[in-house]
């Protein structure tokens, strides 16, 4: 027992400290950042049913350099999300109907981190799940697909 102060005190060895410090830091290494910001293309060829579509766009902080968020078509037709829910363990949305088409997308990432700074190729999958597209609020196609990443310009 130490007193200080008039009041006494367990003495706690110095490398009980250290221990407990490294543990905690350690634990937030792990859990880390998350921020998938960027441009998701479907990883091969597109199925049947999906031969229009171009890729989900991500952009949360509206920077110039990523799409306007959304679901995009080779022909540029944009769809918006009406309903979104963005981490790394469950991604969903639905997009706004245009011209009677509408999507909707339940799936994960594959990966955590931040995408932008992560260095990933086009090659390797970093989202997966099963993509819907629906016309006059009927499901006219859905598949299972997986995603790549593109960063921007």
């Amino acid at each position: 027992m130490t007193t200080v102060f008039g009041k006494s005190f367990k003495a706690i060895p110095l490398f009980m400290i250290f221990v407990v410090v490294s543990v905690s830091i350690q634990g937030q290494a792990k859990k880390g950042r998350f921020d998938p910001d960027g441009a998701f293309w479907i990883s091969g060829s597109a199925p049947d049913g999906f031969l229009d579509f171009a890729g989900i766009n991500l952009n949360s902080k509206k920077l110039r350099r990523l799409p306007v968020a959304g679901l995009e078509l080779n022909t540029g037709k944009a769809f918006r999300f009406k309903q979104l829910s963005v981490s790394q363990e469950r991604f969903t949305f639905t997009t706004m109907t245009v011209s009677n088409i509408s999507y909707s997308f339940v799936g994960k990432f594959l990966r955590g981190g931040v995408f932008s700074a992560a260095n990933l190729d086009d090659q390797t999958p970093v989202l997966e799940g099963v993509l819907t597209k629906y016309k006059a609020g009927t499901k006219v196609s859905e598949a299972k697909l997986k995603f790549v990443y593109f960063g921007g310009t």
